[in-house]
């Protein structure tokens, strides 16, 4: 998709399609007002007719003849005063998927000039909005298709603004190159766990490295892990004949001295359970259990794009969990890169196993913050739905730094505690803890369990059991919480 910025007057540019914004209670944009003067009042007299309603996210095509452009597709923003960023992705969701089917092949977006009613409302925050959108709602994962669905006849869009250079045009290409990352994302989601297991992981690493020149990456294979002692990884990938990987890639766009911000993923490429084996229903969303790792590979090219002035590493701990006559067993005691000693009672809580280690690996690069996101939990499902990431820290400026930008990318989480109350759960009769702690409270035992082992610096830990993939007739991969990192990554440039 070829996406422009341009400050030349909608009513003097040609297109296929024009795409307008008409409230439901409130003012007109400036460039709808225009559009419709330039129309003799036609969109104002099908507003009157109610063939044009303004509400949320309603669409309306209709086709023009001796304009600019063949069509005009007109979209309902609401009340202005429901206007919430959510409620604007709704309305830029609408004329994505509606335009993405359309005849048109280019088509002009003037939408930036819609008002939204948070505090920071920009005319900047809303074309990177409409940036992050075209990405996410074009998006296709057919590789696996026997045939090839049709083409789409769109191929351009033009976003309008007031200004095509500058701090508009920047922020237009941070929402196309974070809606980029959230592809990428959605591509190693969806990717089958017969091609996606941990090697072809770091073979992905190893691309991003050659596609951006600003990424290094190096790949540490079982041999490497066990001379680290990473005991507690190796367990989980003991049953596989898939190898582990532990992949490393850095991004050093900051001065040499400055404390990278590091980013941790969990990738799973397929979580049978292990000896502790899940249920067959459901057992193929399972792929989805390395959408930590999806995450920070997303995170990392959204970075590599933007070339923001800070540093980042991200490690990922790819492994695949499978039952065999080698694979661990409930009762297995295995000591961690940490020295800590673990009793494996349920081989199906493995990502807390192969964190553990990754977060003790990473303390060799003196970070300034750590971040780990994982598909942990079922139970952070049963608290929070799949509307919110649960969010764990041991560091209360970091969680609320984390939660500032949920709300600002509308990628939201939500806060649970760590509390030295659960820790007892985890007691072993046998080791220095056991890797479950009963069903009471399972997220928070789970955070506890890591937390054990980021007591040297600022962490948080991100739950997105249930925000990183869709189910049902909507399955896939989300992109989730690509935007939250990015937003948050960004945050810290300057300081």
């Amino acid at each position: 998709m070829n996406v422009n910025l341009s400050s030349e007057s909608i009513i003097s540019t040609k297109a296929d399609c024009l795409a307008l914004a008409v409230p439901e209670k409130g003012t007109w944009p400036d460039s709808t007002l225009k559009a419709d003067e330039l129309l003799g009042g036609l969109i104002g007299e099908l507003n009157k007719a109610g063939d044009v309603s303004g509400k949320l996210a309603s669409t309306l095509m209709v086709p023009v003849s001796g304009q600019p452009w063949s069509r005009v597709l007109i979209v309902g923003t609401g009340a202005d005063s429901d206007r919430s960023p959510s409620n604007y992705f709704k309305v830029l969701a609408a004329v994505v998927k509606e335009l993405r089917e359309a005849p048109s092949k280019h088509a002009v977006l003037a939408l930036a000039d819609t008002t939204t009613n948070n505090a920071d409302a920009s005319e900047a925050q809303n074309l990177s909005r409409i940036g992050r959108s075209i990405e996410e709602h074009t998006y296709r994962f057919t590789g696996f298709k026997s045939e090839a669905p049709p083409e789409r006849k769109l191929t351009d869009i033009t976003v309008a603004a007031s200004d095509s250079s500058g701090a508009l045009q920047n922020a237009l290409d941070l929402g196309l190159a974070t809606g980029r990352g959230m592809n990428l994302t959605r591509d190693l989601g969806n990717t089958p766990p017969n091609v996606c297991h941990p090697t072809w992981l770091g073979e992905q690493a190893q691309k991003l490295s050659k596609d951006h020149d600003v990424i290094k990456t190096e790949i540490l294979d079982e041999e490497q892990m066990a001379k680290l002692g990473m005991g507690s990884l190796l367990s989980v990938s003991a049953g596989s004949a898939q190898p582990a990987r532990l992949i490393v890639m850095e991004y050093r766009g900051g001065k040499a001295d400055d404390k990278p911000h590091v980013l941790v993923g969990k990738g799973i490429t397929f979580d049978s359970g292990g000896i502790s084996i899940k249920p067959g229903e459901g057992m193929d969303e399972m792929k989805y259990d390395m959408g930590g790792a999806a995450s920070v590979f997303g995170a990392m090219q959204a970075i590599a794009e933007i070339k923001p002035a800070l540093n980042v590493v991200a490690v990922i701990a790819a492994a695949e969990n499978m039952p065999s006559g080698t694979a661990t067993r409930p009762g297995d005691i295995v000591t961690s890169m940490s020295g800590q000693t673990i009793e494996i009672l349920n081989t199906d809580a493995e990502g807390r196993l192969v964190l553990c280690d990754a977060l003790t690996y990473v303390k060799k690069f003196d970070p300034a913050t750590v971040v780990d996101l994982a598909t942990l939990t079922g139970a952070v499902i049963m608290a929070l739905g799949r509307q919110a990431t649960g969010l764990f820290s041991n560091d209360d400026a970091l969680a609320e730094q984390l939660t500032s930008a949920g709300e600002s990318s509308c990628d939201r989480v939500w806060r649970l505690p760590i509390w030295d109350e659960y820790q007892s759960q985890l007691d072993s009769n046998f080791a220095d803890m056991q890797n479950i702690g009963g069903r009471p409270a399972g997220s928070i035992t789970a955070a506890c369990f890591l937390s054990r082992f980021t007591k040297d610096y600022r962490w948080a830990h991100l739950d997105i059991a249930g925000t990183a993939w869709h189910t049902g007739a909507a399955k896939g991969s989300s992109g989730r919480p690509v935007p939250l990192l990015v937003d948050y990554v960004l945050s810290h440039v300057g300081k």
